[in-house]
Parts: structure tokens; sequence; C-alpha cells
């Protein structure tokens, strides 16, 4: 590979650099919230159990002042941990989220480790090659599918070497490539329907099923991947067409000597084996399986937890791995996630502080007055702009819904919309902001490799934002309306 120094957009990098990371970003806030315990009056609602969602809700009109309990240095430095275990809080108890975000890492580090993903990636990117035009539509349903079932996010920057040759031979421009990748897995986690780091915490979060809410996530995930193809198909006819038109006209060359030199994109098999074609029948197997276990069986965390452990073991014998490449490839894929299970109980600490604080529920009457006239269309609305702000500062999908969720969730009670639409809206605004924020890894990352510069990003995908913002917009006020209407 030439010279990486070479036009590396450095301001890109500066750009991200400035922001602090995730963990800080929630640190601080648990310290701010702590703050706020010695101004905000305390207060409580009266409880009753709701028997949609199984479990206690606030009543609205019941709010009434309470002794403060204002929370101190000691209690900040307690918030990450009782955020996974606290047995005196009802909206902690991270800890089987946690554990399950651990055996899901294992379970994907498996399956990587016997390439049959990565393999069938190239496999399909190979052979579009002559039918270039057909390339667009067909990955980024590929990586669409990747980002809906188990958010496909970091994994994809592996693929942008192989692909990015690959699309400037068939004329087209390394946006074209970026965007491929980045908005086809991006479009997928914007319309998840089981990706464990965003519907299923946020889920859990707001104590509802994640079944709940699959058919509206169904419709934004493939009405958005539509919108998304036909932008990307268009941009690239158009460029192939008239070099001028694309994005990055006076880079076009330095990306030609960067990519077409040597052998980029032909390393590496991509033939999948007979074992490899049984291990991806397995690993789409297991997602279904747990999609059943939920809807009808009851299943919740422990039991999906065994299922992606008892499929990593199938899937390593399969694979024939062996004993110590079997274990090591488990606890690889489980370290890789330890950063989101840590995180998942750092977000929670902000919601013990608040509780114990006895001011989560004098936010939440604060909410209720300021919400509490708006139609439901409104409202849910409202719900998605506060989660696109909300996004920017906290990128991470399983920060923001264990953030978000507990108290966002429950003015739907009060709205009369399901905690359902709450939490739609919160997975397409966290989805649609990390198209192009600048504090997401995967976005700069991405960029950086494809030697796009973060303006020029902008230029091409601000018009598809608009679109997409509309599509969701309009998608969550039928969901409202019908909601309403049931």
């Amino acid at each position: 590979m030439a010279d990486t120094s070479e036009k590396t957009p450095e301001p890109d990098a500066d750009l991200q650099s400035r922001f602090p990371t995730a963990y800080t970003i929630l640190f601080l806030l648990i310290i701010l919230v702590a703050a706020l315990t010695w101004i905000i009056p305390a207060g409580q609602y009266e409880r009753a159990m709701n028997e949609e969602i199984g479990r206690e809700v606030a009543v609205p009109g019941t709010f009434r002042i309470v002794e403060a309990n204002p929370q101190g240095p000691i209690d900040v430095l307690m918030a990450p941990i009782a955020g996974f275990y606290d047995p005196d809080s009802y909206a902690a108890n991270a800890i089987d989220v946690a554990l399950f975000v651990l055996l899901l890492g294992g379970f994907l580090g498996v399956v990587n480790a016997t390439g049959s993903i990565d393999t069938g990636m190239r496999s399909a990117m190979r052979s579009m090659q002559g039918r270039e035009i057909w390339m667009i539509p067909i990955l980024m349903a590929l990586f669409a599918i990747g980002g809906t079932t188990y958010g496909m996010a970091e994994e994809t920057l592996a693929f942008y070497a192989i692909l990015l040759p690959v699309v400037l031979r068939a004329g087209y421009d390394a946006v074209t490539g970026v965007a491929i990748i980045l908005i086809g897995a991006g479009i997928g986690v914007l319309g998840s329907t089981i990706n464990p780091f965003a519907t299923i915490i946020a889920s859990d979060a707001a104590s509802i099923p994640f079944t709940q809410g699959m058919v509206l996530r169904f419709v934004i995930l493939i009405g958005g991947l539509a919108i998304c193809i036909a932008y990307v198909t268009r941009y690239a006819s158009r460029v192939k067409a008239e070099n001028d038109r694309s994005v990055v006209a006076r880079q076009w060359e330095a990306h030609k000597r960067q990519f077409l030199q040597g052998d980029h994109g032909e390393e590496g098999d991509d033939t999948l084996t007979g074992t490899q074609k049984i291990i991806l029948v397995v690993f789409a197997a297991t997602f279904v399986a747990m999609i059943w276990g939920v809807s009808s069986q009851g299943w919740w965390m422990a039991k999906m937890g065994a299922l992606f452990l008892g499929a990593a073991i199938l899937v390593g014998l399969i694979g024939r791995l062996g004993e110590k490449r079997l274990t090591g490839a488990y606890i690889d894929g489980a370290r890789d996630l330890l950063g989101v299970a840590l995180i998942i109980g750092l977000a929670r600490g902000i919601v013990v502080v608040m509780e114990n604080g006895r001011i989560a529920d004098t936010i939440l009457h604060a909410s209720e007055q300021t919400l509490g006239g708006l139609s439901n269309v409104a409202f849910i609305l409202t719900m998605f702009g506060i989660e696109v702000g909300m996004s920017f500062f906290v990128p991470s999908s399983s920060g923001l819904a264990v953030l978000s969720m507990p108290i966002l969730a429950p003015l739907a009670d009060f709205a009369g919309v399901g905690r359902d639409l709450v939490v739609t809206a919160y997975q397409s605004a966290n989805g649609l902001v990390n198209l192009i924020n600048p504090t997401f890894a995967v976005v700069i990352g991405g960029l950086a490799i494809g030697r796009v510069p973060y303006d020029r990003w902008i230029v091409f995908i601000w018009p598809l934002l608009a679109i997409l913002t509309i599509f969701i917009m309009g998608a969550l006020a039928v969901g409202a309306v019908m909601g309403g209407a049931a």
C-alpha cells in the first residue's frame, strides 16, 4: 500500500480527537446529574402495575414533593457499579444485559474466526465485476442485513480496502465505495430489527419485549434501504457518465494512484467452502431462534445468552477450530465487546444517581407537563428530535439506549403512545446521526481509509439525510396515529 501519510485527512482526525470519548461524556453526565440532585427538588410518583408491559409505571397526576437525598462524591463513584447491579433500584441492574453482550461477542468472535462472513462478503463483491451497477444494491443490502441483525459497524472497516479498488475500476469514485459500505450498514442499524446493541438493549431499558414495534421497524428498514440504494445508484451512474460531477473530482487521480497500484483488493480467498456455507446457515438460524424464543417462549437475556453460547460451540465444532482456537476466538470476541458492556453500566449509573437522588420522577414530571399537551404525532416527533440531539454527544447505540430510555419511554404512558414507538424513534435518530457523526469512529475511520474529506462527505450525503429525515418522521407519525387509533 502507498504511503498512508499522503493526503491523509488530518482535519477529520483532528475533528474526532477534539471530542471526548463516550465514557468520559457519560461519567461527566453522572457528575452533572449528582450536582443537580442538590438543586432540583426531590419528588415521586405513585406507581401501579401495567399488565401490558409487566411492570410498575408512574401514575399520572400523583406526583408529590418528597425529602431530598443529594448525591455526593462517593455516590458518583458507586453509580457505575450500581448501574450493573443495585437491588434497591427498579431502573438499574444492567448485569444481565452486559453478560448477554459478552456472550454475543464470543459468538461473533468464533464466527469471524472461521472467515465465513468475510469470505461471503468478498465473494459477493468479486462476483459483481462486469455487472457493476448491480454491485450497489446487492452489497448495500448485504451490509444492511449485517446492520439490522447484529449492529455491523466497526467490522465494516475491513471491507474498504477490498471494495474501493473494485469500485474505481468500474468507473465510479471513492465516495461511491464509501457510501456502499457506510450507508449500507448504517441504514441497517437505523432500521434495526433484532440488533442487540440497539433494539434489544433499548427495549430492555424501556421494559418491553424487543418484538414490539417490529413491523414499523421493518417498514423503516426496507423503505430506508430502497431510498439509499436509489440515491447512491443515481449518484454513481451520473459520476460514471461525467467524472466532473463527483464531489471528489479533484482527488480522483490521487484515489486511483492510491487504490489501483499493486494488488489492492486481490488478496484473500473469495470462495465459500461447504463448511463456511453451513456456518452462515447456523449464524442466520441463531438469530431466527432468538426471535422465536422471545416472541413465543418468553426468553430474555439469560436464555438468549445461552443460545449464543451454544451456537458458538456448534460453529466451532463445524469449523473444526479445535479447543484452543475456539476458546481463544471466543475470549477475543468477548473482549472486543467489553467496552460495550462497560458503557451499559456507566450509562445506567446516571439513572441510578437520578433515582437515588429522587429527581428522576421530578424530571419525568417536568417532561409530562411540557409534552403532556402534545398530540400523539407531535409527541413522537419531539422524541425523535430529542434523540437526534443526544446522538451527537452519545454516538454509542447501547450507551444512548440505557441513558435515554428509562426516562423517555415512561413519557409514552402519559401521552398514550406505545413505548415501542419511543424505542423506534431512538434507534432511527441514532442511526441517522451516525451516518455523519464526527464523534463516531466508524464514520471518521471509513472516510480516512477511503481518502474522502469530511466536508466532501457532507456535500454528498446531506440531501439523502433530508430525504431520510422526512421518511422517518412520516413513518413515526403514521405509527403514532395507528397506535392512538388502536
